[in-house]
């Protein structure tokens, strides 16, 4: 009887799960069932106009690049010092200036250099060691990638006279005038072909070149035999009226200018073999149509070794040859220690 019961049981929750089964199966919705209809909605779509900031940046195509900076030497012995020596106290001036305006294929490049130093020996005049005024300025249009034309205006100058000095009855005493502001100066204009392989290194070849030379000193200014007695009352040689001063750096006597037509190259070298040693050189050859055989030279090297951020040891070298001052190779070579303070650091 029990047994009957439990089967009778279990037959009806199996009919029961049965049926549940067949009603959630019926429920299932299936998949190509609309389950929801709704209307379409028209789309309601506005523009947006975003407000965007204006950033006012603008493309600086400048570069500058300045630096000052004074040198100074000092050596001093009293009474008893039997060692030798002369005391002296020496001061140097200097300050560079570069900019540079490079777009597209034109580049400009502006660059002053000067340099001015006296030094004091004891018992002596006071007397300069350095003395310059470089103001360069050249517009080129890039050929090529190594290639460009340019046209440059140079001057050169002095700040102050430089004398010729001698010694009578034991005191240094000056003999004469050899420069001035401005006596000489010179003015030079070029036009031709440039080589740039890279910022470090450049050549021009100056192919059509006039320079302007001034003497505007009177006491520099060449005078003839006449012209010399009108100027102080008295003549050079008074055994032989005639005699002036001749030319002076190739102006005329009784002249105050003179104009060269010439074939020029310059060389320019700017480099930084270390984070600490830089080497800037520039050579400059000029020479006059009318003189091919015998042109002018010369070539200027700083070494400058860093010691620390605004403290510099720096190596100046100058050589000259002008024919037009005399027919002998000019040459200066200083060494000093320094401070340099220098734009941007």
């Amino acid at each position: 009887m029990k047994l009957f019961n439990f089967v009778g049981m279990a037959m009806l929750c199996l009919s029961i799960t049965g049926i549940q089964a067949q009603d959630l199966k019926d429920l299932r919705a299936k998949p190509d069932t609309v389950i929801s209809v709704q209307k379409e909605q028209p789309l309601n779509i506005k523009t947006i106009r975003p407000v965007v900031p204006k950033l006012n940046l603008e493309v600086d195509y400048w570069k500058h690049w300045t630096k000052f900076g004074i040198n100074l030497n000092q050596a001093s012995f009293n009474d008893n010092w039997k060692g030798g020596g002369v005391g002296s106290i020496a001061v140097g001036l200097n300050a560079n200036h570069k900019s540079d305006y490079t777009r597209d294929n034109f580049n400009f490049v502006t660059e002053v250099d000067l340099r001015y130093g006296k030094i004091k020996n004891t018992n002596n005049i006071a007397k300069k060691n350095n003395d310059r005024i470089f103001w360069d300025n050249k517009l080129s249009y890039k050929l090529s990638a190594n290639w460009a034309l340019f046209t440059s205006v140079t001057f050169e100058s002095q700040f102050d006279a430089g004398y010729k000095y001698k010694t009578i009855n034991g005191r240094d005493t000056i003999d004469y005038i050899e420069n001035a502001f401005m006596a000489p100066a010179y003015l030079t204009e070029s036009f031709g072909l440039e080589y740039k392989p890279s910022n470090e290194f450049s050549l021009r070849f100056g192919t059509g070149t006039a320079r302007q030379t001034f003497i505007l000193d009177d006491r520099v200014r060449p005078r003839s035999g006449e012209g010399f007695f009108a100027k102080y009352g008295y003549y050079r040689d008074p055994n032989n009226p005639s005699v002036g001063t001749g030319e002076r750096f190739g102006v005329k006597e009784d002249r105050t200018f003179a104009n060269a037509l010439a074939f020029q190259l310059t060389g320019n070298l700017d480099k930084n073999f270390t984070d600490k040693l830089n080497v800037k050189a520039r050579y400059n050859l000029f020479a006059d149509y009318e003189k091919l055989s015998d042109p002018t030279h010369r070539l200027d090297v700083t070494v400058t070794a860093k010691v620390t951020r605004v403290i510099n040891v720096n190596l100046n070298g100058i050589m000259i040859y002008d024919p037009d001052v005399i027919s002998k190779v000019q040459l200066s070579q200083s060494l000093a220690m320094g401070i340099v303070y220098s734009l941007p650091k």
